[in-house]
């Protein structure tokens, strides 16, 4: 007996929802665990170019080596998420960053010199600066219409809950193994995210784009923000907190060594209280509804971060510094995850690409940024490259609303 067509249709927008959930569960865990093998990868990395060389400065510039090519390559990698397979640019860029991986770890064996250790970064960060715009513009393939905002609060939270595992684990790790292997146990991880790609089949066509003139390409993507001032508005404010803010990340094992005189086992507990806050964030997000009063929660969440961030300087023990850097990681996430799902919900799929590497070119500002405050640290102090931080984010970002008000209403 033949089912009625609304059955029959029924049942075929079911079984698309629940491919799509299985796909997105496996992308999901996938990226969790890569994330996780990252962040043994950065905690290594930094604290061992800091016992290395001891100067701030060499600090900043190693994770200038891993941001700056933002620049150069984030509108590129848009181009090519928009004309080409998603999935497949991601295997080919993983494989490439996973290769990199395991020679920095050798480099690192060989007790090579900084300069050659820098190099290996920076052209590692190549193929790690093409990820993120790729990645994101995926997603919307991976899940129904109406679940698209919650899917990315939900891929946040679980970067969110790795940087609490892999800063925690490198932190033990460091104190038991040499700096190498705790990079390859970083690169295994990788390794697991290749499989998971490997496996995946997006439930959504993607939208390509014409495969004209580059030039093109990149006038349709920037004729549409001109049209959009709602764009326009996110693009100006995510700035501020990438210059002032973020490069706290980069700049913890100073202000942990300098301010507080403690190993590498505090900064990573330090970064993994930052992630619970993180999570938390991203869980509300997550469960929220619609993105009502979203310009509110944006610069509300600025101006507590920039908060936290001055406050944290001044913190006279572990527990009050763990406290504010809870907070650092619970208004530093809201705003990031909010931002994107605002900017994800404005734009085409045709133009996803192009729009989020233009958008996640923000990333490009933070080792300007690490450079800034190193270079104050090494001047004038860790204070006061801290305080910089904070008060540098507050004050720009209400410079900010003062001249486009209409963020406050987006």
């Amino acid at each position: 007996m033949r089912q009625p067509a609304s059955n029959t249709s029924n049942l075929t927008a079911q079984n698309r929802i629940s491919k799509g959930m299985r796909s997105f569960q496996l992308y999901l865990g996938g990226n969790f665990i890569a994330a996780c093998g990252e962040w043994l990868d950065m905690v290594a990395l930094n604290w061992a170019v800091l016992a290395m060389t001891g100067s701030p400065v060499h600090l900043a510039i190693i994770n200038a080596c891993r941001l700056i090519p933002v620049f150069l390559l984030s509108i590129p990698a848009g181009i090519l998420a928009d004309r080409f397979d998603r999935r497949r640019l991601l295997l080919l860029l993983q494989a490439s960053t996973t290769l990199l991986t395991l020679l920095i770890g050798l480099l690192f064996f060989l007790d090579s010199p900084f300069w050659l250790f820098a190099a290996a970064v920076c052209v590692r960060a190549v193929f790690q600066t093409m990820d993120p715009p790729i990645r994101n513009s995926m997603i919307p393939n991976l899940v129904p219409d109406d679940f698209i905002g919650r899917a990315i609060a939900m891929n946040t939270m679980a970067l969110n809950l790795s940087r609490i595992i892999g800063p925690a684990i490198a932190g033990v790790l460091l104190a038991t193994l040499e700096t190498h292997e705790v990079i390859w146990l970083g690169a295994g991880g990788l390794v697991i995210e290749l499989i998971a790609l490997y496996l995946l089949r997006p439930v959504k066509e993607q939208g390509i784009s014409s495969k004209g003139p580059l030039r093109d390409d990149v006038g349709e993507a920037f004729a549409f923000i001109k049209t959009k001032r709602t764009v326009q508005s996110l693009l100006l404010l995510a700035v501020v907190p990438m210059v002032f803010g973020f490069p706290y990340t980069s700049m913890l094992p100073v202000f942990v060594d300098q301010l507080m005189n403690l190993g590498p086992g505090g900064f990573g507990a330090l970064l993994s209280v930052s992630a619970a806050g993180a999570v938390l964030g991203s869980v509300w997000l997550s469960l929220r509804k619609g993105q009502q009063h979203a310009g509110r929660w944006l610069i509300t969440s600025v101006l507590g971060f920039g908060s936290s961030l001055l406050l944290f300087m001044f913190a006279g023990n572990f527990w009050l510094a763990a406290v504010m850097m809870f907070f650092v990681g619970l208004t530093g996430q809201t705003y990031r995850t909010m931002s994107r799902i605002t900017m994800q919900m404005q734009v085409p799929d045709h133009l996803r690409g192009r729009i989020m590497s233009i958008a996640l070119m923000d990333r490009g500002f933070m080792p300007l940024g690490a450079i800034l405050i190193g270079t104050v640290a090494t001047s004038f102090g860790a204070l006061w490259a801290g305080v910089m931080m904070g008060a540098g984010c507050i004050v720009v970002t209400l410079a900010v609303l003062l001249t486009r008000r209409q963020i406050w209403h987006i």
